[in-house]
């Protein structure tokens, strides 16, 4: 599991969102499809997990706080028998991580049948709907979570009680607005569903004997399935004994989320017809055509850094080197670290190769920065550690702008970028020269028009309008009686209305 305070202490880049995955097929052991089909998706949510599976009759849910292999075993997920499984792995960007909140969430419809949904993405319009849950009559109207996934679940229960689940879908998800990505079940048949914005990944596959749907391609490789197509944006599939059924509650208006190719996804995942790592090697290639600089050694901050690190190092020509190592296992335990090992801070993650870096001019390559404690830190690292020189490259231009879509960033006074120019951020970091990629240059490496792309965290183009209350803690504001957090986030809070439409 990891801990909050931990993690924050030893990587203070962008936290990921979550990974859904869904499979029906009969015949196979749908749960351990979906636990490893998790097991890939792992990197978007390692706070809670959990497996929904139906079997015609009934749906098991089993969640609980912690990482995919700290959650389920052997006995556990052969407990979790049917030919439709739905999986979740779980960051939270709306409400705190706590059991009622792991997902697959799961709502009783009036007459009986259930329903488990996991969703990755962020709702922008939750205090509305959730207005409309405290409405509703009966078990559907209360709940302990504090999430919009929860919020979504109930609203579907509720509306299949009359229409049946595929209907209340077309009439419901019409009325979401936001970012959502759901893989969602009752006992027979499998749904998916993708906002008409598209901005989260999600995928169609297939297998001999059944279909899959996922938030990444990675997912599909690690289960065997074929990719089919991406679901489109503004799409509900529905999956059962009679075939698959692709019906349009939305027409597409698609504005993929540019920070996918920088940061979020898996370097062995395909967005649009682009490979992510493909993606990154050419941003690093620009990066260092925009922003060259004479080194002795190319490295990266490992792994997110690497491709980039390596484009950079194959178009400038200086070498390529691994200068730093990562501890692939910090912030994956339960210990929690004494104020001692805490004050280590970066290095419990990374640590300096001091033979490959001593008496080198270094440039170092990281995909992005957000509030700048990481990349100060690694800067004075290396420089104790002998470097002559640490020239820092960022594959993404400056964040400015936080994300209300499903990635939990900073807010606008948190950021860096914020705090003057890139002089004054290279002075703020420690670094010798500091250089950021064009936005023109990432979204070429996309392969994507830019009309098809959300750079809202960098351009301040929101596609989707933002309330006034938002904030991670919003839901649980309503609970005590206030219009959102303690000190109730608002659109103010990270500029203005009239500045979040504009850079």
């Amino acid at each position: 599991m990891v801990d909050p305070e931990f993690d924050a202490a030893t990587d203070q880049g962008p936290r990921e969102e979550c990974g859904v995955f869904g499979v029906w097929a009969p015949g196979e052991d749908v749960a351990k499809l979906a636990y490893y089909g998790l097991y890939a998706l792992q990197h978007r949510g390692q706070e809670a997990a959990g497996i929904a599976a139906a079997d015609g009759s009934q749906i098991v849910v089993f969640k609980d706080l912690g990482l995919v292999s700290q959650v389920f075993d052997e006995q556990t997920l052969s407990s979790l028998q049917g030919h439709i499984a739905v999986g979740h792995c779980r960051y939270s960007t709306t409400g705190s991580t706590t059991w009622e909140n792991a997902q697959p969430t799961f709502a009783v419809t009036d007459v009986g049948s259930g329903l488990a949904l996991g969703h990755n993405g962020n709702l922008v319009n939750t205090v509305e709907l959730a207005a409309r849950v405290a409405e509703l009559p009966g078990r559907n109207g209360r709940s302990k979570c504090t999430t919009d996934s929860d919020i979504v679940t109930r609203l579907l229960a509720a509306k299949a009680t009359d229409a049946g689940v595929e209907a209340a879908a077309l009439e419901l998800l019409p009325t979401f607005e936001g970012a959502f990505c759901l893989v969602f079940c009752d006992e027979n048949t499998l749904y998916a569903a993708r906002d008409r914005h598209g901005i989260r990944p999600l995928v169609l596959g297939r297998l001999d004997r059944g279909w899959v749907v996922a938030s990444e391609t990675a997912a599909l490789d690690i289960v065997g399935a074929s990719f089919v197509r991406e679901v489109e944006p503004g799409e509900l599939l529905a999956i059962d004994a009679d075939g698959l059924r692709s019906e349009r509650f939305a027409p597409p208006e698609p504005k993929g989320c540019v920070f996918e190719y920088v940061y979020l996804a898996r370097p062995d995942t395909s967005i649009a017809g682009r490979g992510v790592n493909a993606a990154r090697l050419e941003i690093g290639r620009r990066l260092a055509q925009e922003s060259p600089v004479e080194a002795d050694l190319v490295i990266p901050t490992p792994e997110s850094g690497t491709p980039a690190a390596i484009g950079y190092a194959q178009a400038s020509g200086i070498p390529y080197g691994q200068g730093l190592v990562k501890n692939a296992y910090v912030g994956r335990t339960f210990i929690q670290p004494s104020q001692t090992i805490r004050q280590l801070g970066i290095r419990l993650k990374l640590n300096p190769l001091k033979d490959v870096i001593r008496g080198k001019r270094l440039i170092v390559v990281d995909d992005s920065i957000v509030r700048g404690n990481t990349q100060r830190a690694l800067v004075r690292m290396l420089r104790e550690a002998g470097a002559l020189e640490v020239h820092v490259r960022i594959a993404s231009p400056p964040v400015r702008w936080p994300c209300f879509y499903g990635i939990d960033f900073a807010s606008r006074a948190e950021l860096i970028a914020n705090a003057g120019d890139v002089e004054a951020v290279r002075r703020s970091i420690g670094a010798d020269t500091l250089g950021y990629v064009s936005m023109e240059s990432l979204i070429a490496a996309s392969e994507q028009p830019r009309t098809r792309l959300c750079t809202a965290c960098f351009s301040g183009e929101y596609p989707i309008p933002i309330p006034t209350q938002v904030g991670k803690h919003v839901l649980e504001g309503i609970a005590r009686g206030v219009a959102g957090d303690a000190e109730p986030v608002t659109a103010a809070g990270y500029g203005g209305q009239d500045a979040l439409s504009r850079p």
